[in-house]
């Protein structure tokens, strides 16, 4: 972390005026007077040593997280300026608002929630809601198979975060508070999972069309010999449709 001359020069005058009113007020004649003078100093130094540095480093994170707003604002900024044309397909256009909205959101409520889990949460969600929307904004007929993803279960998840940070920004731990926050924080474990099985659905059809060309190609390459299952020449009645 980058200090700055506050954090060396605080705790040394902070010494500096124990000492100057130490001498004001008590004697400094033999060795035995400096001793708790010194014992003092040490301790002032250390406290005042570790506020600092304890400022410095909330000053830091605060600085980050404003960092990482900038950068979200600006990448959400060039993201809408590509779009806002629009495709000429309302209903890729309602998809493409949808997307921009529920990323904003989740950008907006990852820059407020200080725990570490449910940010890499977020950041896992997030990312796999920008290729859930890549891929049914390039195949809208994909929609309707996951509607309850775009209607029920994006926008509740949503509302959840939302829910957790304005609970957690109010700064009392009530039992109410502490229970709901609890729930939406196991709650988010299964989220992330449901989010992964619904972009994984997407791609069904894809497998049962790769399996299938595998599958008839290995068959065709049996019967011209081109694999060490059979020999060249070899003549397989078995027709392939």
């Amino acid at each position: 972390m980058k200090k700055n001359g506050k954090s060396y020069v605080s705790p040394i005058y902070a010494v500096a005026m124990i000492w100057i009113g130490w001498t004001l007020v008590l004697p400094l004649f033999s060795i035995m007077h400096y001793i708790p003078l010194i014992a003092v100093s040490v301790a002032v130094y250390n406290i005042v040593n570790a506020v600092v540095k304890k400022n410095d480093a909330d000053d830091e994170k605060a600085k980050a997280r404003q960092r990482r707003k900038n950068r979200a604002a600006e990448k959400t900024k060039t993201e809408t300026a590509k779009e806002e044309k629009g495709t000429g397909n309302p209903q890729v256009d309602a998809l493409i608002k949808q997307r921009d909205d529920a990323i904003s959101e989740m950008r907006r409520l990852n820059m407020n929630i200080e725990n570490e889990k449910i940010t890499a949460q977020i950041n896992d969600m997030e990312y796999t809601t920008s290729k859930i929307f890549e891929y049914v904004i390039q195949n809208p007929d994909k929609v309707s198979s996951i509607s309850k993803f775009f209607d029920y279960y994006l926008p509740t998840t949503i509302k959840l975060l939302d829910t957790y940070d304005k609970m957690n920004s109010r700064g009392v731990k009530g039992e109410n508070i502490s229970s709901t926050m609890a729930k939406v924080e196991e709650t988010l474990d299964m989220v992330t999972e449901a989010f992964h099985k619904t972009l994984d659905t997407l791609f069904a059809g894809e497998a049962i069309d790769v399996s299938a060309d595998i599958s008839v190609m290995e068959n065709l390459m049996k019967n011209e010999g081109l694999t060490g299952d059979s020999q060249p020449g070899e003549i397989n009645l078995t027709t392939t449709e």
